[in-house]
Protein backbone atom coordinates (compact mmCIF):
# COMPACT_ATOMS: atom_id res chain seq x y z
CA UNK A 1 0.00 0.00 0.00
CA UNK A 2 2.81 2.40 0.93
CA UNK A 3 4.59 1.80 -2.39
CA UNK A 4 1.40 2.32 -4.37
CA UNK A 5 0.65 5.60 -2.58
CA UNK A 6 4.23 6.79 -3.04
CA UNK A 7 4.17 6.10 -6.78
CA UNK A 8 0.83 7.87 -7.23
CA UNK A 9 1.90 10.80 -5.06
CA UNK A 10 5.12 11.20 -7.07
CA UNK A 11 3.19 11.06 -10.33
CA UNK A 12 0.71 13.69 -9.14
CA UNK A 13 3.57 15.98 -8.06
CA UNK A 14 5.27 15.82 -11.46
CA UNK A 15 1.97 16.40 -13.27
CA UNK A 16 1.47 19.56 -11.20
CA UNK A 17 4.92 20.77 -12.31
CA UNK A 18 3.99 20.15 -15.93
CA UNK A 19 0.76 22.08 -15.37
CA UNK A 20 2.79 25.04 -14.08
CA UNK A 21 4.65 25.21 -17.41
CA UNK A 22 1.39 25.06 -19.37
CA UNK A 23 -0.15 27.78 -17.19
CA UNK A 24 2.93 29.96 -17.71
CA UNK A 25 2.61 29.61 -21.49
CA UNK A 26 -1.09 30.46 -21.44
CA UNK A 27 -0.46 33.49 -19.21
CA UNK A 28 2.00 34.79 -21.83
CA UNK A 29 -0.10 34.06 -24.91
CA UNK A 30 -0.33 37.80 -25.60
CA UNK A 31 3.18 38.78 -24.42
CA UNK A 32 5.27 40.40 -27.16
CA UNK A 33 8.14 38.18 -28.32
CA UNK A 34 7.38 35.35 -25.87
CA UNK A 35 8.65 31.89 -26.76
CA UNK A 36 6.66 28.80 -25.76
CA UNK A 37 8.42 26.89 -23.00
CA UNK A 38 8.66 23.18 -23.82
CA UNK A 39 8.20 20.63 -21.05
CA UNK A 40 8.31 16.83 -21.16
CA UNK A 41 8.32 13.83 -18.84
CA UNK A 42 11.75 12.22 -18.76
CA UNK A 43 13.05 9.07 -17.11
CA UNK A 44 15.49 9.86 -14.30
CA UNK A 45 17.30 7.18 -12.25
CA UNK A 46 16.25 6.90 -8.60
CA UNK A 47 19.32 7.43 -6.40
CA UNK A 48 19.91 5.73 -3.08
CA UNK A 49 19.56 2.20 -1.74
CA UNK A 50 17.84 -0.34 -3.94
CA UNK A 51 18.11 -1.65 -7.47
CA UNK A 52 19.89 0.62 -9.96
CA UNK A 53 17.19 -0.19 -12.52
CA UNK A 54 14.62 2.01 -10.75
CA UNK A 55 13.55 5.15 -12.62
CA UNK A 56 11.20 8.04 -11.99
CA UNK A 57 9.23 10.06 -14.54
CA UNK A 58 10.11 13.73 -13.94
CA UNK A 59 8.60 16.80 -15.66
CA UNK A 60 11.51 18.88 -16.96
CA UNK A 61 11.92 21.88 -19.21
CA UNK A 62 13.52 20.98 -22.54
CA UNK A 63 13.99 24.45 -24.00
CA UNK A 64 11.87 26.90 -25.95
CA UNK A 65 9.95 26.77 -29.20
CA UNK A 66 11.94 29.21 -31.36
CA UNK A 67 9.47 29.45 -34.23
CA UNK A 68 8.51 32.97 -35.31
CA UNK A 69 5.41 34.48 -33.73
CA UNK A 70 2.70 36.36 -35.59
CA UNK A 71 3.35 39.93 -36.78
CA UNK A 72 1.38 42.82 -35.28
CA UNK A 73 1.44 46.11 -37.21
CA UNK A 74 1.49 49.10 -34.85
CA UNK A 75 2.95 51.96 -36.91
CA UNK A 76 5.03 53.02 -33.88
CA UNK A 77 8.55 53.90 -35.14
CA UNK A 78 10.10 52.44 -31.97
CA UNK A 79 8.39 49.08 -32.41
CA UNK A 80 10.57 46.53 -34.22
CA UNK A 81 10.27 42.83 -34.98
CA UNK A 82 13.20 40.54 -35.71
CA UNK A 83 12.69 38.87 -39.07
CA UNK A 84 13.64 35.20 -38.95
CA UNK A 85 16.36 34.05 -36.57
CA UNK A 86 18.10 36.56 -34.31
CA UNK A 87 17.87 38.55 -31.09
CA UNK A 88 18.11 42.11 -29.81
CA UNK A 89 20.94 42.59 -27.31
CA UNK A 90 20.06 44.35 -24.04
CA UNK A 91 21.86 45.08 -20.78
CA UNK A 92 20.29 43.79 -17.58
CA UNK A 93 20.35 45.78 -14.30
CA UNK A 94 23.29 43.69 -13.03
CA UNK A 95 25.36 44.64 -16.09
CA UNK A 96 25.19 41.31 -17.89
CA UNK A 97 24.05 40.92 -21.48
CA UNK A 98 20.76 39.32 -22.40
CA UNK A 99 18.82 38.74 -25.61
CA UNK A 100 15.16 39.34 -26.37
CA UNK A 101 12.68 39.19 -29.24
CA UNK A 102 10.38 41.74 -27.59
CA UNK A 103 10.80 44.80 -29.81
CA UNK A 104 8.41 47.21 -28.08
CA UNK A 105 11.23 49.69 -27.41
CA UNK A 106 10.85 52.87 -25.38
CA UNK A 107 12.72 56.11 -24.73
CA UNK A 108 13.23 57.20 -21.13
CA UNK A 109 13.14 60.84 -20.05
CA UNK A 110 16.92 61.11 -20.38
CA UNK A 111 16.90 59.63 -23.89
CA UNK A 112 17.99 56.06 -23.11
CA UNK A 113 16.55 53.39 -25.38
CA UNK A 114 15.15 50.44 -23.41
CA UNK A 115 12.96 47.41 -23.87
CA UNK A 116 9.55 47.23 -22.20
CA UNK A 117 11.12 45.86 -19.00
CA UNK A 118 13.52 48.79 -18.69
CA UNK A 119 16.64 46.94 -19.87
CA UNK A 120 18.98 49.20 -21.85
CA UNK A 121 19.18 48.34 -25.57
CA UNK A 122 22.80 47.86 -26.62
CA UNK A 123 24.59 49.42 -29.56
CA UNK A 124 28.12 49.07 -30.85
CA UNK A 125 29.64 50.86 -27.86
CA UNK A 126 27.21 50.07 -25.06
CA UNK A 127 23.73 51.25 -24.01
CA UNK A 128 22.09 53.52 -26.55
CA UNK A 129 21.21 57.09 -25.55
CA UNK A 130 19.56 59.38 -28.09
CA UNK A 131 19.49 63.19 -28.10
CA UNK A 132 16.15 65.03 -28.29
CA UNK A 133 14.74 64.67 -31.79
CA UNK A 134 11.63 65.57 -33.75
CA UNK A 135 11.43 62.12 -35.31
CA UNK A 136 13.21 58.79 -34.76
CA UNK A 137 13.28 55.82 -37.12
CA UNK A 138 14.92 52.38 -37.03
CA UNK A 139 16.18 50.76 -40.24
CA UNK A 140 16.27 47.12 -41.31
CA UNK A 141 19.83 46.68 -40.08
CA UNK A 142 19.10 48.29 -36.71
CA UNK A 143 20.44 51.72 -37.68
CA UNK A 144 18.75 54.49 -35.68
CA UNK A 145 18.19 57.76 -37.54
CA UNK A 146 16.64 60.98 -36.29
CA UNK A 147 15.53 64.42 -37.43
CA UNK A 148 17.02 66.98 -34.97
CA UNK A 149 14.65 69.34 -33.21
CA UNK A 150 13.84 72.46 -35.22
CA UNK A 151 15.01 71.01 -38.54
CA UNK A 152 13.21 69.63 -41.57
CA UNK A 153 12.74 66.00 -42.66
CA UNK A 154 15.66 66.32 -45.10
CA UNK A 155 18.20 66.74 -42.28
CA UNK A 156 18.23 63.10 -41.14
CA UNK A 157 21.17 62.11 -38.93
CA UNK A 158 22.40 58.57 -38.22
CA UNK A 159 22.86 58.19 -34.47
CA UNK A 160 23.49 54.57 -33.50
CA UNK A 161 22.92 50.98 -34.48
CA UNK A 162 21.17 48.36 -32.39
CA UNK A 163 23.34 45.32 -31.76
CA UNK A 164 21.65 42.29 -33.28
CA UNK A 165 22.94 38.78 -32.65
CA UNK A 166 22.20 35.29 -33.89
CA UNK A 167 24.09 32.69 -31.81
CA UNK A 168 23.59 28.94 -32.10
CA UNK A 169 20.31 28.18 -30.24
CA UNK A 170 22.04 25.32 -28.41
CA UNK A 171 24.35 27.90 -26.76
CA UNK A 172 21.43 29.85 -25.29
CA UNK A 173 19.57 29.32 -22.05
CA UNK A 174 16.73 31.23 -20.50
CA UNK A 175 17.48 33.12 -17.29
CA UNK A 176 15.24 33.91 -14.35
CA UNK A 177 14.83 37.42 -15.82
CA UNK A 178 13.00 35.97 -18.84
CA UNK A 179 15.87 36.88 -21.20
CA UNK A 180 18.06 34.50 -23.12
CA UNK A 181 21.74 34.34 -22.13
CA UNK A 182 24.81 32.58 -23.47
CA UNK A 183 25.17 29.37 -21.46
CA UNK A 184 28.90 29.93 -20.95
CA UNK A 185 28.44 33.54 -19.79
CA UNK A 186 30.06 35.03 -22.89
CA UNK A 187 28.64 37.67 -25.24
CA UNK A 188 27.28 36.70 -28.63
CA UNK A 189 28.96 38.48 -31.57
CA UNK A 190 26.98 40.99 -33.64
CA UNK A 191 25.46 39.54 -36.80
CA UNK A 192 24.80 41.89 -39.72
CA UNK A 193 22.55 39.28 -41.30
CA UNK A 194 19.80 39.82 -38.72
CA UNK A 195 17.06 42.14 -40.02
CA UNK A 196 14.33 44.16 -38.35
CA UNK A 197 10.90 45.31 -39.48
CA UNK A 198 9.95 48.76 -38.18
CA UNK A 199 6.46 49.64 -36.97
CA UNK A 200 5.79 45.96 -36.33
CA UNK A 201 5.84 43.74 -33.23
CA UNK A 202 6.29 39.99 -33.04
CA UNK A 203 3.59 38.40 -30.97
CA UNK A 204 3.89 35.33 -28.76
CA UNK A 205 4.22 31.99 -30.56
CA UNK A 206 2.08 30.22 -27.94
CA UNK A 207 -0.74 28.14 -29.44
CA UNK A 208 -3.53 28.61 -26.86
CA UNK A 209 -5.63 25.76 -28.25
CA UNK A 210 -2.77 23.27 -28.03
CA UNK A 211 -1.88 24.41 -24.52
CA UNK A 212 -5.51 24.08 -23.36
CA UNK A 213 -5.69 20.53 -24.76
CA UNK A 214 -2.47 19.68 -22.92
CA UNK A 215 -3.87 21.21 -19.72
CA UNK A 216 -7.00 19.05 -19.95
CA UNK A 217 -4.91 15.93 -20.60
CA UNK A 218 -2.71 16.64 -17.60
CA UNK A 219 -5.76 17.28 -15.42
CA UNK A 220 -7.13 13.84 -16.32
CA UNK A 221 -3.79 12.23 -15.56
CA UNK A 222 -3.74 13.98 -12.19
CA UNK A 223 -7.26 12.70 -11.41
CA UNK A 224 -6.07 9.16 -12.20
CA UNK A 225 -3.22 9.49 -9.70
CA UNK A 226 -5.59 10.77 -7.00
CA UNK A 227 -8.00 7.89 -7.67
CA UNK A 228 -5.10 5.46 -7.38
CA UNK A 229 -4.25 6.87 -3.95
CA UNK A 230 -7.91 6.54 -2.91
CA UNK A 231 -8.04 2.94 -4.19
CA UNK A 232 -4.92 2.06 -2.17
CA UNK A 233 -6.54 3.56 0.93
CA UNK A 234 -9.78 1.63 0.35
CA UNK A 235 -7.85 -1.62 -0.15
CA UNK A 236 -5.94 -1.03 3.07
CA UNK A 237 -9.19 -0.40 4.99
CA UNK A 238 -10.72 -3.60 3.58
CA UNK A 239 -7.64 -5.60 4.58
CA UNK A 240 -7.77 -4.23 8.12
CA UNK A 241 -11.44 -5.21 8.45
CA UNK A 242 -10.67 -8.77 7.32
CA UNK A 243 -7.87 -9.02 9.88
CA UNK A 244 -10.16 -7.74 12.62
CA UNK A 245 -12.87 -10.24 11.63
CA UNK A 246 -10.41 -13.12 11.90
Amino acid sequence: MDRSVYLSMTGATQIMRAQDAVSHNLANASTVGFRTELNAFQSVPVLGDGEASRINAVAQGVGQDLRQGSSITTGNPLDVAVQGAGWIAVQTPDGTEGYTRAGDLQLTGDGQLTDSRGNAVLGGSGPITLPPAAQVSIGQDGTISAVPLGQGPSSVTTLERIRLVNPDPTQLQQGADGLMHMADGSQAPADTGVKLASGVLEGSNVNPSAELVRMIALSRQYDMQVKSIKSAEDNADSANKLLQAN
